[in-house]
């Protein structure tokens, strides 16, 4: 295998009200740092809009508000990847909901589909309220998404060599 120094710096950019969200990301950045990825872990309401393009990949956690809103603190990071040419960007966008609502986890597919236009859209995870131990797997699979679009970065995921 080629030696590289190149680093992908990663963003998880969350909102939550209940805190569901708010762990998926945590479990996100845990998978990352064990992987030995530079990740960084952001309340949207903190995250420097201005600065997203210092990011190779941003992963999006929303919780969806009413009729499958997007919630209003997320609208900026929204806009933002509607402005310049994003279309070098990986992303992914994860969320929580009740499935209960006829819009389970809509704000998530608001997201994917403004991310699909506009991002290298690598995936999109919806968990019903609280993760569980199998949505680890699944945090593990949305990462493995992301870095395999990341460019000349070796692929080690889930204990793999790709």
């Amino acid at each position: 295998m080629a030696s590289t120094n190149y680093e992908p710096r990663i963003a998880i950019v969350y909102a939550s009200v209940t805190g569901n969200t708010k762990a998926v990301a945590e479990i996100l950045q845990k998978i990352c740092l064990s992987e030995g990825l530079e990740v960084e872990l952001w309340p949207v309401t903190d995250f420097p809009l201005s600065e997203l393009s210092r990011f190779d990949a941003v992963l999006i956690g929303t919780y969806t508000w009413g009729s499958g809103e997007i919630p209003k603190e997320m609208h900026g990071l929204f806009e933002a990847f509607e402005g310049p040419d994003r279309t070098g960007l990986v992303t992914a966008v994860f969320g929580t909901g009740d499935s209960f609502f006829a819009a389970f986890c809509g704000a998530v597919d608001r997201f994917r589909d403004m991310l699909f236009v506009q991002t290298d859209l690598a995936a999109t995870l919806k968990i019903e309220l609280v993760p569980q131990e199998a949505d680890i797997i699944r945090c593990e699979k949305l990462i493995a998404s992301v870095t395999k679009r990341l460019p000349a970065f070796p692929r080690y995921i889930g204990g793999y060599n790709e």
